[in-house]
């Protein structure tokens, strides 16, 4: 399903019609990737805020609300497209430390993390459950999907390409990158972007390896405890 809405200008522009021939799939895709962003969005407003900065706070940021941390136009996108997009105002100037904007910036990617371990657990329950990955319930298809989306999130975000996440990070660890020249790093940064970009079909098969990882990690565990 997944590799479907990103690889293609064509299979992207059908992401709608799941509506009518998969409607579980099509909506639980559209409610994973509204709460995986929300929860992103989330960590950057609340981790600027511990860093000295509350504008995102002061605007209404600390919320998962979708139309505040999406917006409709980004809403519409993911409900026609499936793919979308959020963002946080951070004033860089208002933050207590030289670390904080890189902080700040990790605050999404590692909250992606966390839902993704979450996730993961939740799908060795029902794993354990139904014992039989071949036929998914809607449950086990909800955990499974939302460890795997929020690895793509996660990997991707953290490319060091503005207006990403992984940017901040990597300008902070290598500061003089700034002064390489202006075209030649914007041609390194684009070609990044493209490679990204039609890299994601590989991006969502990492992401559902890492979620048969944890499961086959996570269910020993939790037969071990009784579960």
């Amino acid at each position: 399903m997944v590799k479907k809405v990103v690889l293609g200008e064509i299979e992207v522009m059908l992401f709608v019609q799941r509506l009518f021939t998969d409607p579980t799939g099509y909506f639980v895709w559209v409610f994973l990737v509204v709460f995986s962003v929300c929860c992103h969005e989330y960590a950057h407003a609340q981790v600027a805020l511990w860093q000295g900065d509350s504008t995102a706070a002061d605007n209404g940021y600390l919320t998962i609300n979708p139309f505040k941390q999406m917006g409709l136009a980004s809403l519409i996108a993911l409900l026609i497209i499936g793919i979308t997009w959020g963002a946080v105002p951070v004033n860089p100037r208002r933050l207590r430390n030289k670390y904080s904007e890189a902080l700040v910036a990790a605050a999404g990617p590692l909250m992606n993390l966390l839902l993704f371990i979450l996730f993961s657990i939740a799908a060795s329950v029902v794993y354990l459950k139904t014992t039989d990955f071949s036929i998914p319930s809607t449950a086990l298809r909800l955990f499974f999907t939302g460890g795997m989306l929020n690895i793509v999130l996660l990997v991707f975000n953290l490319l060091p390409v503005p207006p990403l996440d992984g940017w901040s990070i990597f300008t902070f660890i290598f500061p003089h990158v700034h002064k390489i020249n202006t075209e030649l790093r914007n041609g390194i940064i684009f070609g990044l972007f493209i490679l990204a970009f039609l890299s994601f079909g590989k991006l969502f098969a990492l992401g559902a390896d890492a979620v048969l990882f944890m499961v086959q990690i996570i269910v020993p565990l939790l037969k071990y405890f009784g579960m």
